[in-house]
């Protein structure tokens, strides 16, 4: 009897892939039913369950799993020959149970109406209306720059612990679901990762974890990147699991901080984007407008190349090849290369609500 269970709980992954096929062509079902329905009491339930706890839940747990599987893996291994088929029936069993519940725990988000259609916005948008946008953005950066760092020569330096700026982060969020309802981020599970040193290693500066829906921030990571990261990693919590839409929604949610710290990052980090997709369509553009902005920002910009510069290894592009491949196959066409639609959403939202 206990092998026909296992056998069904190893081969049930086969109807969930198919399941997950038909959902693809069902974004209003997920968006209605799952994102704005049993997601978001699953999503509320685990942060008040973990979040209160000042250390990661989630990484502690994969700790612990990664320990047992290693010890499992040892105690097990004479079964590979021996026992070949209990044995990869076993995991097989244990890949299928996870898989679920990644899913319904969380992924299933990525099935869900594409942000643009949910905003009401295009997606198709105009080299002018970039340049637009992009002048708007640098006006913007440059005032805030020279308010925080006194010389238009030099960087912007948080003032606050990475520790404080954590804790700064929902605010954001609590003026954005003003506007947005849906946004609202209450409780809240926003952490340093316990992993920081792999996740620069492999090239990543945060990660949600869909076990425990805590927030993780690369604690690493250059403190004028702390507003901007955390607000991202909080988007994913609040269901918006495509990278490019947790960018949008971080950067809206640092540009509408209290604080100016985080209005600077949140505008910087949008700034980046716009100037990085002028470069791909029209170099001229790009090279009128660069020496508009301060030697300050270019300096904070300089700063994370550096950062992350420091880290380069040669297993890291194979880290962000895999995640790549991972998000191609969770309906997320783009996979990590996904700027483009970034900045659609900021240049067709601002073109419906001017900035002030």
């Amino acid at each position: 009897m206990l092998k026909y269970k296992k056998l069904i709980i190893a081969f049930s992954i086969i109807p969930q892939i198919f399941l997950l096929k038909i959902l693809a062509h069902y974004p209003n079902f997920v968006e209605s039913v799952y994102s704005h329905g049993i997601y978001v009491w699953i999503s509320k339930a685990m942060r008040y369950a973990f979040g209160w706890l000042p250390f990661s839940v989630g990484d502690v747990l994969y700790t612990l799993l990664g320990l047992y599987i290693l010890r499992w893996l040892y105690l097990n291994r004479k079964r590979i020959i021996k026992d070949t088929k209990r044995w990869m029936l076993d995991i097989l069993s244990v890949i299928s149970i996870g898989y679920f519940a990644f899913h319904i725990l969380w992924a299933f988000n990525y099935y869900r109406l594409p942000l643009h259609k949910s905003l009401g916005i295009d997606q198709e948008y105009s080299t002018i209306e970039l340049v637009n946008l992009t002048k708007q953005l640098i006006n913007k950066t440059n005032t805030l720059q020279l308010q925080l760092a006194k010389t238009d020569s030099t960087k912007v330096v948080m003032p606050y612990s990475k520790t404080k700026i954590l804790k700064m982060v929902p605010d954001g969020y609590d003026l954005l679901s003003k506007e947005f309802p849906y946004l609202e981020y209450q409780p809240r599970s926003i952490k340093r990762s316990l992993y920081s040193i792999p996740l620069t290693f492999m090239g990543f500066s945060g990660y949600l974890n869909p076990f425990t829906n805590e927030a993780q921030v690369d604690g690493l990571i250059p403190a004028y990147k702390f507003p901007t990261t955390g607000s991202h990693e909080v988007a994913h919590q609040l269901g918006y699991a495509a990278e490019n839409e947790a960018n949008f929604i971080g950067s809206m949610a640092a540009m509408h901080h209290p604080d100016a710290y985080f209005n600077y990052s949140g505008y910087a980090f949008a700034l980046r984007h716009c100037l990085g997709e002028l470069y791909k369509r029209d170099l001229t553009l790009y090279e009128e407008l660069l020496p508009q902005l301060h030697k300050g920002i270019l300096k904070n910009y300089q700063e994370v190349r550096d950062f992350w510069d420091g880290y380069e290894n040669p297993l890291e592009p194979l880290f962000k090849t895999t995640y790549d491949s991972f998000l191609k196959t969770n309906n997320q066409a783009s996979g990590t290369e996904s700027y483009s639609y970034v900045v659609a959403l900021l240049v067709n939202y601002h073109k419906e609500h001017p900035m002030k």
